[in-house]
């Protein structure tokens, strides 16, 4: 420090201005680079997408009083369709075939003969599943209602006024500023949409909750008709919901159970054999159901590949990517009779929840993705011990994934979701932290006898 001092008494006066004024100079170049450094920062920071992270679920677990045995749910349509016994064996033939298990659920207005789908018994089924699987999940995460930011209701068939999200808001005492939505008509693919509009919202909003609620509401919709593609829907959907908590806070990084990668859609709605293949109509008699095509699964089908199209080059190793280009070029090119190479999706997932619609539903999957009977345990058993819960029933196949204990961090999951219009939704996730097997949720009391084996015909 002295001999600096020294230095600086024997300059004189010009020489000390002119280091002054060359200091000056470095000084403001170093300024200007710094604002760029940070401006450059900023810019990347706040276009970088944020992460979503999936910090827990609940399922709702109906009470063994609803359960519908299948000599119950025969002998009340035996009774409500007295008049017509081919209907009747009709059911009987689909319910046996269906792949459910005797202890599915229905509401307790579908109990009485005949059913009472009043609009009173409707709310009561949607306050029921609702308020219980939300109730679960507030517990399990420790948040306050007044914690969440944005509230996503999906319920295809139920749609009252006052809406169902304003319903959870009000129950809730839910803040005035919440972002609330409410999705119906999009069949049981409307939980996947219902996430990817919360991964949306939360990329604007920093530092927020999302609570999504995806169920669907049997009560009014149980068909009392003779239409036999009407009939269907009776034998295959059951009571369920299940309430999913997202965010964006980088705390929840931590805690989180998975990590939120892609959403893909595919909509096939311009097409008018896709529109239709599931419908809301009335019969020959001015009944209202639900209408399944013969041509469903064709259609499920051709949307299921169109969707595979998309996620594809997003998910699958290179090595995958090739050997799928070069069976496409040799197709064109060298003999379009080659059969299309079905690249290997175990490569990019550990665990599969396939939309558990029906039995033919998971085997078409299974043949056209070449699964094995361990990839799909979780959606058949879940078809077999809770049924069709539409929009929810991918949250019941992850829930048996973790009871099981097969969960372990980095793992990959792909869940598959078809649904009216017709649309054949896809949800990827990374498995943040290793699942420890819950002493709580659907599975709890019944994992053990789980997987069973469920045969081609169950004779009543």
């Amino acid at each position: 420090m002295g001999a600096v001092s020294l230095e600086i008494l024997r300059l004189g006066p010009e020489e000390i201005l002119t280091v002054l004024k060359s200091l000056e100079i470095n000084i403001v170049q170093i300024l200007c680079s710094s604002f760029l450094v940070i401006f450059v920062a900023t810019v990347y920071f706040m276009s970088k997408p944020r992460s979503i992270y999936l910090v827990d679920y609940a399922c709702y677990k109906p009470p063994v009083t609803c359960r519908v045995p299948f000599a119950t749910f025969m002998e009340h349509s035996r009774l409500n369709l007295s008049d017509a016994p081919k209907s009747v064996d009709f059911q009987m033939r689909i319910l046996e075939r269906s792949g459910l298990g005797e202890e599915t659920c229905l509401p307790p207005a579908i109990h009485y003969i005949p059913p009472q789908p009043t609009m009173a018994a409707a709310r009561d089924e949607a306050e029921l599943v609702i308020f219980s699987a939300i109730d679960s999940l507030l517990k399990k995460t420790g948040i306050k209602p007044k914690d969440i930011d944005i509230l996503i209701v999906n319920c295809s068939l139920f749609s009252p006024t006052p809406s169902l999200s304003a319903m959870v808001i009000n129950k809730y005492k839910m803040r005035s500023n919440i972002k609330s939505f409410n999705l119906s008509g999009m069949g049981c693919s409307a939980g996947l949409i219902s996430i990817d509009l919360a991964r949306d919202l939360l990329q604007v909003h920093p530092n927020s909750y999302a609570l999504v609620v995806s169920t669907e509401i049997i009560t009014p919709n149980y068909y009392q008709g003779n239409n036999r593609a009407m009939l269907l829907p009776n034998c295959l959907f059951r009571m369920g919901g299940a309430a999913i908590l997202l965010s964006n806070r980088r705390r929840e990084k931590t805690r989180a159970k998975y990590r939120l990668v892609h959403v893909v859609r595919t909509h096939k709605g311009a097409d008018d054999k896709a529109y239709k293949c599931v419908f809301e109509e009335e019969d020959a008699e001015g009944k209202v159901g639900i209408s399944l095509q013969k041509d469903l699964m064709v259609i499920a089908g051709e949307s299921l590949k169109s969707n595979i199209t998309t996620i594809g080059p997003l998910v699958l190793p290179a090595s995958e990517q090739l050997l799928f280009l070069f069976m496409l070029i040799g197709r064109k090119i060298i003999n379009p009779k080659w059969k299309p190479y079905i690249p290997n999706f175990k490569q990019a997932f550990e665990h599969f929840c396939i939309h558990a619609g029906g039995r033919a539903v998971i085997d078409e999957l299974q043949k056209n993705l070449q699964l094995s009977a361990e990839h799909v345990e979780a959606s058949r058993m879940t078809l077999h011990r809770f049924g069709n819960t539409s929009s929810s029933s991918l949250w019941y196949e992850l829930s048996y994934i973790e009871a099981k204990g097969r969960m372990k961090k980095g793992d990959r999951i792909w869940q598959i979701a078809f649904g009216s219009g017709f649309k054949c939704n896809s949800a990827v996730w990374k498995c943040n932290r290793t699942i420890k097997t819950p002493t709580e949720g659907p599975w709890f009391d019944c994992i053990d006898r789980y997987p069973v084996h469920i045969p081609e015909i169950v004779k009543m």
